[in-house]
């Protein structure tokens, strides 16, 4: 929760003099003055940030009591950016099954997270939104930016880049209503950007934050099995917009109205303030084509369980595993898929893999990243391993991970 402080306004007071000329003047160079600096544009003439005034003067029941109402049309960038992408924001609600003890029995939403629309093709829209947002769930809702409630369904889902896509009906879902992405790889450090989601759920749906981008290509450790041990790198953009429960899923868009990004999580700790976290749109693209096509993403696999030497042992790593003394890293296989690529290339539990192709690789997290970033199913792939303390390099095809 954020804290505000109030101050009061400072007060400016004029000396009155004996001829009411000069006090009408002064008062009138202050007050232009004033209304100059908090609104340069009533007096400028930025056609990309228009404001308007209007003053109207109603004579009060004393000759010298006069009122001025003032009326502004604000018309930013900023402004325009969320007319743009604002209405393809929506919520979505994750409905389950209630526990075994509920006295009704009946389906309950366990949360609810945001989404946006992407894609209009015939009778169906395309949402993308995250998959923690959708997980578990039996029933889909997704609730458009005016309020309408629609049934939705999952078209696919993919863990490790925590993205999913959900369907729905494209009856009354205009054309306006489909987001534009943007190039996430040219954000540039500094550059506005806006959050748009509802954080908190429904009650507070279409929220926008303004920040900037903190930073590009970080990489922030996932624990996927939730065992402790870091499963993956997830590749983000950093912003310092506020991220909420309920705006996983939501948009990051830019000052031209585009979505550059996915919002999927924050740096929640008492001493941290205004860290979050969005999946960049480059990224998301391929992801949310495989979830289209065939609701799964299609990622090479060798056929293996894998284990970080760093978790072993010194003892087992001389004495179990062989290994020179100087080789401290790596990743032990612990088990091979029967007639998957790595037995047929001939791979045993306890080798240990220390580089691919020709890139080294310390841990588990570093042989995905190879794996799922620079290589396709049906690649060939050279694997270098030590096996009873001797070096050995095998090649290998990668195959999909769903067929094993």
């Amino acid at each position: 929760m954020g804290f505000y402080d109030n101050h009061s306004p400072n007060r400016y007071q004029v000396k009155r003099g004996r001829s009411g000329f000069f006090t009408g003047l002064i008062g009138g160079i202050i007050g232009a003055l004033l209304v100059a600096i908090i609104y340069p544009n009533i007096l400028g003439n930025n056609q990309n940030d228009v404001s308007t005034a209007r003053i109207e003067t109603n004579q009060g029941t004393s000759n010298n009591n006069v009122t001025k109402n003032l009326s502004l049309d604000v018309t930013t960038d900023v402004t325009k950016a969320v007319a743009k992408a604002g209405k393809g924001v929506v919520g979505i609600t994750n409905i389950q099954s209630a526990n075994f003890w509920s006295s009704t029995g009946d389906e309950q939403a366990a949360g609810v997270g945001s989404g946006v629309i992407y894609k209009k093709a015939g009778d169906t829209v395309y949402i993308v939104t995250n998959n923690h947002v959708v997980e578990g769930a039996t029933q889909l809702e997704v609730t458009l930016s005016d309020g309408t409630k629609v049934a939705a369904k999952l078209r696919g889902t993919d863990v490790w880049s925590d993205l999913a896509v959900v369907e729905i009906n494209s009856k009354g879902i205009g054309n306006d209503q489909v987001n534009e992405f943007g190039d996430s790889d040219a954000l540039k450090i500094g550059e506005p950007v806006l959050a748009i989601g509802n954080p908190l759920g429904l009650q507070f749906s279409g929220s926008v934050t303004q920040g900037i981008i903190s930073g590009v290509n970080r990489a922030v450790p996932v624990d996927i099995n939730n065992d402790g041990i870091p499963d993956w790198n997830a590749e983000v953009i950093q912003t310092d917009a506020a991220i909420n429960p309920g705006n996983s899923g939501g948009a990051l868009i830019n000052i031209a109205g585009q979505v550059v990004g996915i919002n999927s999580m924050k740096i929640a700790q008492s001493a941290v303030e205004g860290i979050g976290f969005s999946i960049p749109i480059n990224y998301v693209v391929p992801i949310i084509e495989d979830l289209e096509a065939f609701g799964k993403v299609k990622r090479p696999a060798m056929g293996v369980t894998l284990r970080n030497v760093a978790e072993i042992s010194a003892y087992h790593q001389q004495q179990t595993l062989k290994l020179p003394h100087d080789i401290t890293e790596g990743i032990m296989i612990e088990s091979v898929v029967p007639n998957s690529p790595a037995e047929k290339a001939g791979l045993r539990e306890m080798d240990v893999i220390v580089q691919l192709d020709s890139e080294q690789v310390a841990d588990v997290v570093e042989l995905r990243k190879y794996l799922y970033n620079k290589k396709k199913v049906g690649d060939s792939m050279s694997v270098t391993y030590y096996r009873g303390g001797k070096k050995e390099e095998v090649t290998l095809k990668l195959t999909d991970e769903t067929r094993m």
